[in-house]
């Protein structure tokens, strides 16, 4: 079984440098919104009997780039992982500022993300035992973010990759066999 795991395509959305609590939230909501940039990856050629998409519009529009006329099996189990401010302020806070704290919080399963890390290891360890079961060669469009945790979660049930980074560019893909 082979499982090629594809980091989406860039988003064609430019972020706010400094954000305010109120900005950054409604930033955040916006980019899961915005179209992918017009770009092309290339990505190891097989014929992937099923092709797994987050609901996000950015991994299934990859997915149509990536395999034209491959069908598609969308699940929210492979959902990036939210992200919001980490609290409120009306101070313009440097977007690094709130990138870190909120991953943070999420890393202490702080009540203040939509999901802390045992959800989000929950979802792909559900995910990781669904294909596991169909034991075919797949293609998973998912997120940076996510991939992370997905990754070890196959690595705990016997599956080797190549290609893993420490942080995954757009169109960047890792093969996980076993």
């Amino acid at each position: 079984m082979r499982v090629v795991i594809i980091r989406h395509a860039e988003v064609d959305f430019c972020w706010s440098r400094r954000c305010t609590s109120e900005l950054f939230d409604s930033e955040c909501r916006k980019y899961d919104l915005f179209p992918i940039k017009n770009v092309s990856y290339k990505i190891p050629k097989n014929v992937y009997r099923k092709i797994y998409v987050s609901e996000y519009s950015r991994s299934q529009d990859t997915a149509k780039k990536l395999f034209p006329n491959g069908e598609y099996f969308e699940s929210g189990l492979i959902n990036e992982v939210p992200l919001k401010s980490s609290f409120d302020t009306k101070v313009n806070m440097p977007l690094w500022f709130w990138n870190l704290t909120g991953r943070l919080q999420w890393f202490v399963n702080s009540g203040r993300q939509v999901e802390g890390r045992r959800q989000t290891r929950d979802r792909a360890k559900e995910f990781v035992e669904m294909i596991g079961n169909d034991d075919m060669d797949v293609a998973v469009v998912t997120h940076g973010f996510f991939m992370h945790t997905l990754l070890k979660e196959m690595k705990k049930v016997g599956f080797k990759m190549t290609g893993a980074s420490v942080k995954f560019k757009n169109g960047e893909y890792v093969i996980a066999a076993r």
